[in-house]
């Protein structure tokens, strides 16, 4: 058997409810608020998110073109990715509880498993904070977009 594994997790706040955060993850919607956001969107029936839909992304220092099945799909409250490219896969998890502020709770989970030894190295040089830094630029860019309904510049 081989493989690296890590998982990684962390929360945080959304300044709006399950209802207006959630419709916003789905490979369409992120166009409108995650600066340089690209995929090519393979299939789904409704156009957006759900159940089986499967895309394709690529940034270079994430490794080889990767793709996406949207493995979960409960609204407004649970989504979940099978993301998997030649080195490594990714079980990419985002749950959101609502508040009784009407806020919202987001917790990312990503379970990464290199496939062989560039993937496991890859993994292992996942750390922490590199990826509590990642989950914190997404928070704050959900967070301008929801408050203003533009995209926050990043670049």
């Amino acid at each position: 058997m081989s493989g690296y594994r890590s998982t990684k997790m962390f929360s945080v706040q959304l300044q709006g409810t399950p209802e207006q955060a959630f419709p916003l993850l789905c490979p369409v919607r992120e166009y409108e608020w995650i600066d340089g956001w690209q995929c090519d969107l393979i299939f789904s029936k409704s156009g957006l998110a759900e159940p089986g839909c499967v895309f394709r992304t690529h940034f270079p220092g994430d490794g080889p073109e990767d793709t996406w099945v949207v493995s979960r799909y409960e609204p407004p409250l649970s989504i979940e990715f099978v993301r998997a490219n030649a080195l490594r896969t990714i079980h990419f998890c985002i749950s959101l509880s609502r508040n009784a502020d009407g806020t919202t709770s987001m917790t990312w989970t990503q379970t990464f498993t290199g496939l062989n030894a560039e993937g496991d190295a890859l993994v292992k040089g996942l750390t922490d904070e590199t990826y509590r830094d990642r989950v914190l630029l997404r928070e704050k860019q959900i967070n301008y977009f929801l408050s203003t309904g533009r995209m926050l510049q990043c670049r």
